[in-house]
């Protein structure tokens, strides 16, 4: 007697439909930074719950939020970026090159930004190239950006570190909108625009199909190799902008910066729902994945407890998310045609 496999299929439990769900993992996300604040509030009540404090899990949140951004992008296409850390170091340093600010201070401090913002886009553009055209793995390819950008850095730098001097732009980059620093409302802009451009834009839809299925993606039209080189010079647009921000917190451009920010990145995205293996993924979760991170770590910090502790906790929480995913994405990771791909209006297949 023959078996019917879809009556026989048991249905999933309401629990595992409804954390496979963007809402229910997004609700998840919420629980556990709600339990983190409590743990807080526990320990550490009057300098954790002070409003000041804060804005300090804010501040510390953007920077390495704004590149997490960028990565979102990269990861729910299936791709990985190990050297946006050390693109930043990068584009630090060209920022503050004694030339650049010569000409920043003769014409506006606007010209530090875009070049920090060029070579971030560029560096993010050649490993594009070189992952798209290449075909070259990615996380080979930016392993090697990773280790060329930072040596690159510090013989701009001559291995030093150098001192911003524009008082105009130092002066743009710590200013204070209705009491909360720039750096939070840049990394609130960011992640508002990288949600319009996932959600609302055709490019966003093309993104997680070629994530779900490339070969599905390339045979309904898309120009994957295309999107996949500006998906990378996208984290890499990110990862200049974090170098401004940096130059303006810091003062300074030095090789060193952004030591290990691929790595508080990625966790990030993937802590926040989004699948390593591609074709899932969300902006809302990877902004709770950053503040989850942060607000550990300030935790930690109100209660005097080690570095070394905060590494092991961050190493726990990412293993545990990964189970989940592994636990409620359903199945055993095997690729199925995205549905994004039924919204495409490109049918014609190309060679």
């Amino acid at each position: 007697m023959t078996q019917n496999p879809a009556v026989d299929q048991k249905p999933a439990s309401p629990l595992k439909s409804l954390f496979s769900g963007a809402a229910g993992r997004n609700i998840g996300l919420v629980l556990a930074l709600l339990a983190i604040i409590v743990v807080g509030m526990i320990t550490a009540f009057d300098t954790f719950t002070n409003f000041g404090n804060a804005l300090v899990i804010l501040r510390q949140s953007s920077i390495v939020g704004v590149i997490a951004v960028g990565m979102t992008f990269v990861i729910i296409a299936g791709g990985i970026d190990l050297s946006v850390g050390a693109v930043l170091a990068l584009a630090s340093v060209a920022g503050s090159l004694a030339a650049i600010q010569d000409i920043a201070k003769s014409s506006h401090w606007i010209v530090t930004v875009i070049v920090a913002l060029l070579v971030g886009t560029g560096a993010g553009l050649v490993n594009g190239v070189i992952i798209a055209y290449g075909k070259v793995a990615a996380f080979m390819a930016t392993l090697a950006m990773m280790v060329g950008a930072r040596g690159l850095a510090e013989v701009l730098a001559d291995n030093r570190t150098l001192v911003v001097s524009d008082r105009d732009f130092l002066k743009a980059m710590n200013v204070d909108l209705l009491g909360v620093d720039i750096l939070v409302w840049i990394f609130a802009i960011v992640a508002i625009a990288g949600w319009l451009l996932l959600n609302r834009t055709t490019f966003g839809r093309r993104t997680v199909a070629i994530g779900g299925n490339s070969e599905a993606a390339r045979l309904a039209g898309i120009k994957v190799k295309q999107h996949v080189m500006w998906l990378y010079a996208l984290v890499g647009l990110t990862a200049g902008i974090a170098a401004v921000m940096m130059l303006g917190r810091t003062q300074a451009g030095t090789s060193t910066h952004g030591n290990f920010y691929e790595l508080d990145a990625i966790a990030a995205v993937v802590v926040g729902g989004t699948l390593l293996i591609g074709g899932r993924g969300t902006i809302t979760g990877t902004v709770f994945g950053v503040l989850i991170f942060q607000t550990l770590s300030n935790v930690f910090v109100q209660n005097n407890m080690s570095s070394s502790l905060q590494a092991i906790a961050k190493g726990v929480i990412i293993v545990v998310a990964v189970l989940l995913q592994q636990r409620f994405a359903g199945g055993s990771g095997a690729k199925k045609t995205p549905k994004a791909l039924t919204a495409m209006k490109t049918p014609t297949p190309r060679g």
